[in-house]
This record gives structure tokens, sequence and C-alpha cells, in this order.
């Protein structure tokens, strides 16, 4: 099966300026997904697709491939990832054939690890090729004790019923986590999306993988788990 590899990297980041090539632990945040998924060895190619060249410079440094800048439209706030999901397997097909599926691994999420990723690939062709996957991990706060509040009232999402036990005996919740989405070229293009009805969970217990890099205060944290992993 060929499996392409996807590492979408803005240049531009409003909460966290040049997040994608700073320097997180011992070496540059997009770097941690490159070698994860290198030491994974199921892909068949790995692109990062961004708009900056200095991102791109520091991703042919560990070993991703680079198909060139891609156009401003698909490098603005409102641009998704499915927009350039697409038009970066059109470009990589129209050179190297085609792939049986692609698997988004954001670089804001450096802790996924080459096992996890692994993983992914096994619960996809378990599934018949057909059916995407996508990363999820425990939910920080479970959906019954969330609610729709105006200026003086509150209404709980899943209703008040769902506050009458102990929170320890609530269905275990899960959260799209951002670290994986794999699916095959014909559901992305028929889609339009990642997440369908049809989606097979990932579940990651462990936390650190669930790690989503997006602000100051999220670098931090990711800083402190390093610091303790030295330690211990």
């Amino acid at each position: 099966m060929r499996i392409l590899g996807l590492i979408p990297a803005r240049g531009g980041s409003k909460r966290l300026p040049g997040k994608n090539i700073r320097v997180l632990g011992d070496k540059p945040l997009i770097s941690w997904t490159i070698v994860a998924a290198k030491e994974s060895t199921v892909f068949c190619d790995i692109i990062v697709s961004t708009d900056d060249d200095a991102i791109a410079g520091v991703a042919q440094r560990y070993g991703a491939n680079f198909l060139g800048i891609r156009p401003p439209h698909l490098s603005s706030d409102t641009a998704s990832s499915v927009d350039v999901a697409l038009y970066e397997l059109e470009r990589y097909e129209a050179i190297y054939g085609a792939v049986d599926a692609l698997l988004l691994l954001q670089p804001t999420s450096p802790f996924r690890t080459s096992k996890t990723i692994k993983n992914s690939v096994e619960v996809f062709v378990a599934g018949g090729g057909q059916r995407p996957v996508v990363g999820l991990s425990p939910a920080s706060c479970h959906p019954a004790w969330c609610f729709r509040c105006t200026n003086d009232s509150l209404d709980p999402f899943l209703g008040w019923e769902s506050l009458g036990g102990r929170s320890q005996d609530l269905e275990p919740a899960w959260a799209v986590n951002g670290a994986v989405y794999l699916i095959s070229p014909a559901s992305l293009r028929a889609a339009g999306k990642f997440l369908t009805p049809n989606s097979i969970p990932l579940m990651m217990s462990d936390l650190r993988e669930s790690i989503d890099i997006d602000t100051e205060s999220d670098w931090r944290d990711a800083e402190k788990l390093l610091e303790a992993e030295k330690v211990t």
C-alpha cells in the first residue's frame, strides 16, 4: 500500500509566530513530526506543504520532500487543511503516480509517536482501506459538564438529567486531537473532509500525544513536559 505522508506547515501564525521552525527541546517543532514519520517506515514519501522558504529548508534538512511553494490562496487564515491536502495530492500524483492513502500529520502535535502512526495504518488496512481513521484523545472536559450560556442562564448540552450521577460513572468521552487523519484519496475527494460518519476512531490514551501547540501557553506546557522527562 502506497501511503503519502503530508505535513502542512504555514509560515504565518498570528498567535505563535514562527512556531513551525521554533526550537522545541533540541530541534525545530516540525522536525519532531518528520522524524516520527520516517521512523514509522509506512510511507512511500513524506512531503511538507508550506508557503515559507525557511520552513521548506528545515523540512528538507530532516528528510522530507518538498514539491514547491504552495499558492497564496492556500496559505491564508481561511484556507482549510482539506484544500491544502487536495492540492498537494494532485501535484504529487501527477509526478509520482497514484497513492492508496494520505496521512495528514500536523506539526503542532510533536509528541505523536512512530508507533501510533504505524497503528493508524494497521487500523486503516483492517477497515478495508476505505474508511478514514481519525486520532482521538480523552476529552479534557466531559460533554455532560458543558453548557450553553446566555447572560442570565445556563443549559447543559446533554440536559439536566446528565448531571445527576457521579462524574466517574459517566461514559468515557473522546475528542479529536488533530494528531492523525488518514484517508483514501477517493474518500477525501468525495467527502471534502477528513472526518466522516464512517470514520474509525484511533483512540490515543497517552495524553502526551494529544498535545497540540497553538499558543505560547501550549509551548510552555510542551517544554515543561520535556524538562520533566529529563529529570525522570
